[in-house]
Formats: C-alpha cells, structure tokens, sequence
C-alpha cells in the first residue's frame, strides 16, 4: 500500500511540476479569446449572424473597432466590447486576424440569384470587391463565403439604417437597386456561394 501513496504521490509531483513549467498563454490568445463566442476560435464564424473576421485587412479591423467603439457604428454587442480595447490592443487583434485563413461558411444558395448576382457584381462591384468579393482591398472587406444571414443585416444597415458608406460605394448601391429590385438579394446569394 505504501508502494502505491508514493507512486501516486510522485505522479501528482510531476503533474504539478509539468503544469507550472507550461508557458502561459500569451496576451494576444487572451484577448482573441473575448471573440471566439462569436467569431470563432480561428475568427471563421460558426454563427450566421456573426461575420468572420479571419482574413480582414488589419485597417478594416481597425477602422471597424474604432468605429465602433466611438459609437458611429450601430451595434448591438460590439460597441461594448470595443470599448474594453486600447488602441494598441486593436491593432495587435488587426493583426492577429489578418493573418488568419478566412473560412468560408458552407451554406446553399439559389443558383439562378447567384447567376444574376454575378452579373451584377461584374457591372457594379467588382472594382472593390476585387476576386469576387474573396479580398479585403482598400476597406472593402471579404464578402465572398460570408454568412448570407450575416450579408442580409450588413446591408440593410447600409440601405436603410444610415451606415456609413463611401461615395462610390453609395453610389454604386444605387445604381444596383435603379437596374434590378431584386439586386441586392441576387449579390448576396452570389458572395454567400463563393468557396
């Protein structure tokens, strides 16, 4: 019996001695951890609501989180936890997503939208939205495999709840809407099939 307490004795002592020589993890791990809820823990969302942040360009992070932790962007989570963010830690998580794979969600799609959203997309689009939407070029985010449910909320807080948006891209939404009503809808069914 006491062959077997010494035993287990020595077993738990190396335990605890494996345990306090582990590196602990480092400050940028901890504060991904706060997004991985609802981004995922490689930023690639498993929620439809929630878009993937693997993959964007660190200033269209940056822009993102100041924007919305200034309170110019609507939200209904983030503002909160932007504000919990030093500019120095936003732009250590701009970095640390961007350098992540974007995953694209797998989701089914009308393929008749998709044709007439790729039409669209060529006409209006493409300019920004460079590789069918697959690169986050000058702010433009990646919209290519984004959740649809996720592409719905994001453009109608740019259609209809005042959302900050550039010129052209003001412009070019427009322009879509003047040529088809069912534009919209036909432009997120094309990003959300994007592999």
């Amino acid at each position: 019996m006491k062959l077997v307490v010494a035993g287990v004795a020595a077993l738990a002592m190396l335990t605890l001695s494996h345990a306090a020589s582990a590196a602990p993890p480092d400050a940028i791990t901890l504060m991904a951890s706060t997004c991985v809820g609802c981004h995922g823990a490689d930023g690639t969302s498993r929620g439809p609501a929630t878009p993937t942040i693997a993959g964007m360009a660190p200033e269209t992070f940056v822009e993102a989180m100041v924007s919305f932790k200034d309170g110019t962007r609507t939200a209904t989570i983030m503002d909160r936890i932007a504000k919990g963010f030093t500019e120095e830690e936003i732009k250590q998580l701009a970095d640390y997503y961007g350098k992540l794979p974007f995953g694209r969600a797998p989701q089914k799609t009308d393929p008749a939208m998709v044709a007439k959203g790729k039409d669209l997309h060529n006409e209006f689009c493409k300019k920004c939205h460079v590789d069918n939407g697959k690169k986050d070029e000058d702010g433009s985010n990646v919209l290519a495999g984004q959740w649809l449910p996720y592409l719905h909320m994001a453009m109608e807080d740019f259609t209809v709840h005042g959302r900050k948006t550039e010129k052209k891209m003001k412009a070019a939404l427009e322009e879509v809407a003047k040529k088809d009503p069912g534009g919209f809808e036909a432009l997120m069914q094309f990003y959300a099939s994007q592999k």
